[in-house]
């Protein structure tokens, strides 16, 4: 029988901890770069490694060792990519409608990679749409997650890059003779560092989308469908004969710009959340891949427990509580929250009083209060 996940290159099952991480491959990333993308999806090319006028940091080697060590670093990111797991249905004794539904968050993972489109997540609060972007950065090794939390007054010139003109002008008073790069005044942000040529994808989360301004979405569009933008201050210096330009990097990492333009070679996994509180235009929705966090069943809160208190724990002296929770969450409109239950659990351990925690923990995710 051909086995149809073969192509995979994300597993979602990267282990309990982070010194217990199994990868299917040494580096699956070159399984998938190994496949030529769509030809509407195709990118620049990478620089020659002996070319000077290459922007990544050092060479690309140098680029990547330095975020791998960043990422390893990042202890709580670790943490969290490593106990993300997915119950699937080749997992279990007897597959039903729930578990292939994680098989379907999967499938949508990888098809983003290799078809270089942004996957939008949408499901409860707590269903683990978040931590699915760590937990693919984290099994596949592509250094720490570019997270940008979307607000109402979140514009896409922010997520690009910032210019500050006031340290400039600044330091212009304190040293007149001392003409200084306009580079070190900009900084990247998530999205535009995202959009630096590498060899490897980089993974973007833009959490909480449905949260924007209503014209976000549609700002998108041009840099989902090119995978470039233009810083307009070093455009203006490039006209002028100053063609490279080194800025900083949203990693803290110096990287040069040419030309003023920022052009990715491997189109960034973008994973934008969403709760569902709103709806995005159909352009936007045709530059995605959509799929939705399924709701976690009893198994599932088992796994997610298991994951969070290592191998060890004795899931059996919590059962009561987790069927308690997930009869709950069900019940009730807005749901229940994981991490809701994780606390719970946490507390049980200090020899908390039951009864009295599930007051305190287990309210409803959409209730306000008397005022």
């Amino acid at each position: 029988m051909m086995n149809t996940q073969a192509w995979h290159v994300f597993h979602g099952n990267s282990g309990p901890g982070p010194s217990e991480i199994a990868t299917p491959e040494p580096d699956p990333i070159q399984k998938l770069l190994s496949v030529s993308p769509p030809k509407w999806r195709t990118f620049q090319q990478m620089p020659d490694a002996s070319d000077a006028d290459q922007t990544y940091v050092q060479g690309d080697a140098a680029y990547w060792q330095a975020l791998q060590q960043q990422a390893k670093a990042r202890t709580r990111d670790v943490q969290r990519g490593a106990s993300f797991t997915l119950r699937l249905a080749d997992a279990v004794d007897s597959p039903n409608a729930d578990a292939t539904t994680h098989d379907e968050v999967v499938e949508a993972v990888n098809a983003a990679l290799y078809l270089r489109r942004p996957l939008l997540v949408t499901g409860r609060p707590g269903s683990g749409k978040t931590s699915l972007a760590y937990a693919v950065a984290h099994e596949l090794k592509l250094g720490p997650v570019l997270l940008w939390p979307i607000t109402a007054k979140s514009s896409l010139k922010e997520g690009l890059y910032e210019y500050d003109a006031i340290a400039r002008l600044q330091d212009a008073q304190l040293n007149p003779a001392d003409r200084q790069d306009i580079g070190q005044y900009i900084r990247l942000g998530p999205v535009g560092t995202a959009f630096l040529p590498s060899s490897r994808p980089r993974v973007l989360l833009l959490d909480e989308i449905d949260k924007s301004d209503i014209n976000l979405p549609n700002e998108l569009l041009n840099l989902f469908e090119e995978g470039q933008f233009q810083i307009s201050e070093l455009v203006r210096l490039a006209k002028q004969g100053q063609q490279r330009q080194a800025v900083q990097s949203a990693d803290g990492l110096s990287v040069r710009i040419r030309d003023g333009l920022v052009q990715c070679c491997q189109f960034p996994l973008i994973v934008l959340t969403s709760n569902g509180e709103r709806e995005f235009p159909p352009a936007f929705n045709r530059r995605c891949l959509r799929v939705q966090m399924p709701d976690p069943t009893v198994a599932d809160l088992e796994m997610i427990v298991r994951a969070h208190l290592g191998s060890d724990v004795d899931i059996a002296e919590f059962t009561e509580i987790i069927q308690d929770f997930a009869d709950r969450s069900n019940r009730q409109a807005g749901g229940l929250a994981t991490d809701q239950l994780l606390n719970i659990v946490h507390l049980l351990r200090q020899q908390a009083d039951l009864q009295r925690i599930k007051q305190v923990l287990l309210k409803p995710l959409n209730e306000t209060g008397l005022g």
